[in-house]
């Protein structure tokens, strides 16, 4: 770690009255970890806080930590990473925040900090579900509002719960349950009579 991330960590750790690992320093990047009740309060203290600046939110996302190993996180399976920068002192930091309920994951609204954080809190919740308590206009951005479940959640079927067919007798779109059915591709090796021979 150089001497600018170093001064970093101590400032994070200082402002924020954090303890223990949840300022980490890995891969040349400082990683934040928040509980989802300290959000708002601690976004405020990044943006209004003279000795960090964070004054631009750069990206919001979610993660879905299903299929990934659990020593390294707690138990939860939803998390809300935000990407910030401080423009005046150059520095970033990622916030991570892990959501408390895998069955509905929710964590606080940052639009009222950041208001560019409005489209990045609807794509996290059109594609993982993820709500935002406290957006002004929580609705789906990428998907159909007809769409059934969210698209990058790693319990999504690939082939989709819906398929969408012009239909020529009625004139008009028509949905309808997915005839595909799921099968292996195994690839077939086609090899010439002569392959090997010197």
């Amino acid at each position: 770690m150089n001497q600018v991330h170093q001064i970093l960590v101590e400032r994070l750790k200082s402002n924020l009255e954090l303890t223990g690992d949840a300022v980490r320093y890995e891969l040349g990047e400082v990683t934040l970890t928040l509980a989802a009740l300290d959000l708002p309060a601690s976004m405020i203290l990044l943006r209004d806080t003279p000795d960090l600046k964070f004054n631009q939110l750069v990206d919001v996302c979610g993660v879905d930590y299903r299929d990934y190993p659990s020593k390294d996180r707690c138990s939860s399976r939803f998390a809300v990473v935000y990407h910030l920068l401080s423009i005046d002192l150059n520095h970033r930091v990622r916030v991570r925040v892990f959501c408390d309920d895998d069955e509905q994951p929710a964590v606080s609204s940052v639009v009222d900090i950041w208001p560019g954080a409005n489209w990045f809190e609807r794509e996290a919740f059109d594609l993982f579900g993820i709500v935002f308590d406290g957006h002004p206009d929580l609705r789906r951005l990428l998907t159909d509002y007809g769409f059934v479940g969210h698209p990058l959640r790693k319990d999504f079927p690939l082939s989709g719960h819906v398929e969408v067919r012009y239909d020529p007798i009625e004139k008009r779109v028509v949905y309808q349950p997915v005839t595909i059915e799921p099968r292996e591709i195994v690839p077939r090796v086609i090899r010439e009579d002569s392959y090997g021979d010197v």
